[in-house]
This record gives structure tokens, sequence and C-alpha cells, in this order.
């Protein structure tokens, strides 16, 4: 089951830039979905990547973004852009606490993927009813 509805608006992952295991863990999370949904995934990015490639990157498509804690620092760069995020899931508000240096843990990476995934059909149901609405208009 595709998470979203058939469109020519390509899903595209903005992960934390962050050192910390919060921050791996949101590049290993997208690198997973990125592998393991080629067709629903444009591609990922590293906030700390230039302006110029993450306009390039998005050019239009839906922005998911990955922040590992409260400092949003996806989210921000993407703000400076006057981009708004069509999903913004941190990772310590899912429960992951953030310390330190450790590598991310299988529970922490299943649990975020989790949320990502609930986060794609909640925007599924959202755009298929805002697509039934507008065929009966």
């Amino acid at each position: 089951m595709r998470l979203i509805p058939d469109d020519d608006d390509p899903l595209v992952l903005i992960t934390c830039s962050g050192i910390s295991n919060t921050g791996k863990l949101t590049a290993q999370v997208a690198a997973i979905l990125v592998q393991g949904e080629p067709d629903l995934f444009e591609g990922h990015l590293h906030a700390k990547q230039s302006t110029h490639d993450l306009e390039k990157l998005i050019n239009g498509g839906k922005v998911v973004v990955l922040d590992g804690c409260r400092d949003h620092c996806a989210a921000k760069k993407l703000k400076s852009l006057c981009i708004a995020p069509h999903i913004h899931i941190i990772a310590t508000e899912e429960g992951i606490e953030k310390n330190g240096m450790a590598d991310p843990r299988f529970d922490e990476i299943e649990t975020l993927v989790a949320a990502v995934r609930k986060a794609l059909r909640q925007l599924s149901v959202h755009a298929s009813a805002d697509q039934a609405y507008h065929s009966q208009r």
C-alpha cells in the first residue's frame, strides 16, 4: 500500500545536521526510508547542505523534516528558505532521549520509522479527502 496518493510531488527528507545520537538517528531513519521506499522518496539531504542543494532537491516537492531535538536544525534551515514542511517530526518528542554521542539503538530507529509512516498515512488520508472534496465541485 502506498503511503501517499500518486501525484507529481515527490517526497523529500530533510534531516537534522547534529552529531548527537538523535541527529545520527534522523539520518539513519532517512536512509532506511529512502532505500526501502525508492518510489516514494525523491531523496534525502542533511540540513547542513547548501541552500542551493536543498532548493534543487526540494523543487516543489513535499518536504518531510526529521529533527533530532527541539533545536529544530532542519526546520530552521527550511524556514530561512521560506519552505514549510508537510510533515515535521522531532525524535525527542517521540520519546527518544538525546544522550550525547551514543549510536542510535534499534528500538529508537523502529520508533522513528513508525512515526514517519504514521504521519505519511495521515497525510494520505487528508490528501484523499481533499481530492474527493475537489472532485465533487
